[in-house]
């Protein structure tokens, strides 16, 4: 089904419902209005008769008569005003009720007024043509027919009584050709009305197909977008946006610096500057940095202070696409490695060897064979490290008590590495903080991180002191477990490299370990972010899933 297709099917049953109400509402206003014409010229007609008698202008052939057809007609139209509040009865019933008694009581007026001659008989005109408009032509024809018999019979029985003469019968034909002609225009009229109607009716639908095809581009967009008016209050933001700036799709009238300070404050600076200003990201997501969210604003009339569209461009996709190409091309070239580096590599390392055994050898030579032999395995270690990492292996998940793990993983640490006892301590905030990782990624990826940080802890003077603290994200209740140490740190103008391939900032080593491991952590949904410590050293931070997001059954 298109996306065209779908708002209209799943909106056309409603429409179609608001449109009969409206052409219910239609005939209710009609019907009303033409009761509101009869009371009020049922009061006229009545001041009329009661005030000017001489000459008698209602009434002047029978008075009693008069009196009753206009009380009649007062009586009928304030029932009819609380039958139609009511709307007990269907709009039919109405119509064809106020004609009838319209025309007994305009028949009766007009014989007790001196027939044809009084020119009551052109009151017919209005109800039979409003009434016209709610009813088909056939209908409307014969109510007609029954207006113009009516008037003809009642001109036959004042003939008949003496009261008018035979020279009234062409005027009140003419009267009857009159009500046709009304009703013919009505009619007309109306099925203009139901035209343009069912053209408007149709525009509408369309309209608000598109509307709701637009609103569902917008919030389908993978593109993060939010409308501010020039108060800085949200009128539109999809649902990308909404996941971005942790806010329900579309909060209309809400302040943007609810949602971001951050945010608010960039676009101010963008307000108040007379041109496009390269700026660095904002970090959402609190403490984590989860998101690096880099905004752009267009304004959607001639200047900037009036309303902007801001669009959020999430730069950690962009980053895991560059990373995917760059992890693509690592494992293409993995294959040529395979064979072309390490199978002559293995020849090398093995000619040292045999070289080295040699008795002929002299003392001073041999050291040359050392120097074969380390960087052969130096870049034997590189080769395995790119094979370990373009192989992608499928992680297997489980949950993991992080404290009891972190405190098996330092005593494991400090004995192979033969450390003094203490030289690895563990630290928590949460006791029973539990995450869901591969617990083989995991180990490598800790044990790359405290490998690190003796190598360069041992640099510095006093004793190795390597931390590993574990907790939450106060913000978004994430849990983490982070690696601190007390050396040199990395500087700050280092810090975007250091998860790069091949970046190394000390001698002899491959430049891999921080890669892979942070390829690792994201295998596995979590992160892996760098920030220095304040008092000196360095601290990686495993940022781990939500564990909102763990999937059912577990």
């Amino acid at each position: 089904m298109s996306l065209a297709a779908a708002p209209e099917t799943s909106t056309a049953i409603p429409r179609l419902r608001e449109h009969a109400d409206e052409t219910a509402d239609f005939s209710w206003r009609v019907l009303a209005l033409v009761n509101l014409f009869r009371a009020i010229l049922g009061v006229i007609l009545l001041l009329t008769f009661l005030f000017i008698t001489e000459p008698r202008i209602i009434g002047e052939q029978n008075p009693d008569l008069a009196r009753t057809a206009l009380l009649a007609m007062l009586g009928f139209a304030a029932a009819e005003l609380v039958l139609l509040r009511g709307r007990k009865w269907l709009a039919p019933i109405h119509t064809y009720m106020q004609f009838a008694l319209d025309l007994v009581t305009m028949i009766a007026l007009l014989h007790a007024s001196g027939g044809i001659s009084s020119g009551l008989g052109g009151l017919l005109i209005v109800p039979v043509g409003s009434l016209a408009l709610l009813i088909s032509a056939d209908r409307a024809f014969l109510l007609a027919s029954l207006a113009t018999l009516a008037l003809l019979v009642q001109q036959t029985f004042a003939y008949l009584q003496g009261t008018t003469g035979s020279a009234q019968f062409v005027p009140t034909g003419i009267l009857g050709a009159v009500i046709f002609a009304i009703t013919g225009v009505v009619q007309l009229l109306r099925r203009r009305i139901v035209e343009t109607e069912a053209l408007a009716e149709q525009r509408g639908v369309d309209l608000q197909n598109l509307v709701e095809l637009n609103e569902y581009i917008i919030q389908h967009l993978r593109e993060s977008i939010v409308v501010v008016d020039s108060h800085d209050r949200v009128h539109l933001m999809n649902e990308s946006a909404g996941k971005l700036l942790h806010a329900k799709p579309a909060p209309g009238g809400v302040a943007l610096a609810s949602l971001s300070a951050e945010l608010t404050a960039r676009l101010g600076r963008w307000r108040a500057r007379g041109e496009d200003a390269h700026e660095s990201t904002i970090v959402m997501g609190g403490e984590d940095g989860s998101l690096e969210i880099h905004p752009h604003f267009a304004p959607l009339g001639t200047g900037r202070n009036e309303g902007v569209v801001v669009f959020l461009e999430d730069t950690s996709l962009i980053a895991d696409r560059v990373q995917q190409t760059k992890l693509a091309a690592l494992g293409r070239l993995s294959a040529s490695i395979a064979h072309e580096i390490r199978n002559p590599l293995g020849a090398l390392s093995h000619a040292g060897q045999l070289l080295a055994e040699s008795a002929s050898i002299a003392p001073d030579d041999r050291r040359l064979t050392d120097i074969i032999r380390v960087n052969s395995r130096r870049v034997s270690q590189i080769v395995d490290s790119v094979l370990a990492l373009s192989k992608r292996d499928k992680t297997q998940p489980e949950r993991l008590h992080l404290k009891e793990w972190a405190q098996d993983f330092a005593s494991e640490f400090t004995q192979t590495q033969e450390l003094y006892e203490g030289a690895v301590a563990v630290r928590s905030d949460a006791e029973d903080l539990e995450v869901e990782m591969d617990r083989t990624h995991l180990h490598q990826v800790v044990w790359n991180l405290c490998d690190n940080a003796v190598k360069y802890a041992s640099k510095t003077a006093g004793a190795i002191a390597v931390e590993l603290g574990c907790g939450r994200v106060e913000t978004s209740g994430r849990p983490y477990l982070e690696v601190a140490d007390r050396g040199p740190g990395i500087p700050a103008d280092k810090v975007e490299e250091i998860f790069e391939p091949f970046y190394t900032g000390q001698p002899g080593g491959t430049g891999l370990g921080l890669y892979i491991s942070r390829e690792l952590c994201e295998r596995n949904g979590a992160t892996l972010r760098y920030q220095a410590r304040p008092d000196g050293g360095s601290l990686f931070r495993i940022i781990f899933a939500d564990p909102k997001r763990w999937h059912a059954g577990d």
